[in-house]
């Protein structure tokens, strides 16, 4: 069991890396595991699902085996992250590709919630005489890919509130904008900005702060722009960014826009910046919820980020306090 943990935290480290170009297609990461006569475990090969409409993670894996190492799948074990697929899409079915190189085991994350998939892909492999053990490391492989569980569970995107405030909890100064985030921690924002679908602001902070909601200060895609109005209920809002294949949103306020999400219970996850400043008077901060549960803590160059989920959830992986310098 400890080697089965050990093989699928790779297959979890691999995965992460698809994060820009795997979507809308879950991140997964595959591992391929042999086992030499002195009873020593050797990695063959190994890969992830770098790019959607290109070969998922276990295509890679095998295309990435030396030709010397093929005789060995009859004896080997493949580690996924998430259950592989079972039908035609824009590739072909993983479970028959693992079926027709005769490996002898397959260990699964967590099993896939997309409906075309949902335990039809480890059935297959079973029925192929495979031994196939599901749920290690289940909810690392859950949490990796939260968005993607998230929208087809719930069908609307993982919601991510966000805000920096001050010491003493207020959002501007004397109801003026207020540059509370340094430069590192602009950074991590336009990186979250990078990794996520789409990002929101209130009409009345559209309109007064003209935000340009872009990544500027990290690589990779724009997100969406979104400006919520009076007009717009949050309910058909996020069914409309459901049915337009949006699978995360951050929502980055004002107070006004923030407290809607919060009162109506619409909120995956909260990430709070506070700076060591502090103001007079101005907009207070948002209150968190009383079922917000903190996972994690980043000290930043002064700055602390703190990380909320719903304390409903469960426990997300546990992480350090980090410092960036």
């Amino acid at each position: 069991m400890m080697n089965d943990e050990l093989y699928m935290r790779r297959c979890l480290q691999l995965a992460a890396n698809g994060i820009l170009g795997a979507r809308p297609n879950p991140m997964v990461g595959a591992v391929i595991v042999v086992t030499a006569p002195d009873g020593e475990k050797r990695i063959i090969g190994e890969g992830y699902h770098v790019r959607c409409g290109e070969g998922h993670a276990e295509v890679n894996a095998f295309a990435s085996i030396c030709p010397e190492d093929e005789a060995l799948l009859k004896d080997a074990t493949i580690y996924v992250s998430l259950e592989p697929c079972s039908h035609y899409g824009k590739t072909p079915p993983c479970a028959d590709l693992i079926i027709r190189k005769g490996v002898r085991r397959v260990v699964v994350g967590c099993i896939d919630p997309f409906a075309e998939v949902q335990g039809r892909g480890i059935q297959k492999l079973r029925d192929a005489g495979i031994d196939v053990t599901v749920g290690v490391l289940e909810e690392e492989c859950r949490w990796l890919n939260r968005r993607f569980f998230t929208y087809h569970s719930k069908h609307r995107p993982y919601i991510i509130l966000k805000w920096a405030q001050t010491a003493n909890g207020f959002i501007d100064d004397h109801g003026h904008a207020l540059q509370i985030s340094n430069e590192q921690t602009q950074m991590l924002n336009h990186q979250l900005r990078a990794e996520e679908d789409a990002i929101l602001v209130g009409h009345t902070t559209d309109v007064r702060e003209h935000p340009q909601l872009t990544v500027r200060h990290w690589y990779g895609p724009q997100p969406k722009r979104v400006v919520l109005t009076h007009q717009r209920p949050l309910p058909r809002l996020l069914d409309d960014l459901y049915q337009h294949q949006v699978q995360s949103l951050i929502v980055e306020g004002g107070r006004q826009t923030l407290e809607s999400f919060i009162d109506a219970g619409l909120w995956d996850e909260i990430r709070v910046e506070t700076a060591p400043i502090t103001v007079a008077k101005g907009t207070p901060a948002p209150h968190l919820p009383s079922q917000a549960y903190i996972y994690n803590k980043v000290e930043c160059r002064g700055n602390t980020l703190a990380y909320f989920i719903p304390a409903s959830r469960g426990q997300a992986p546990q992480y350090s306090a980090v410092c960036c310098r």
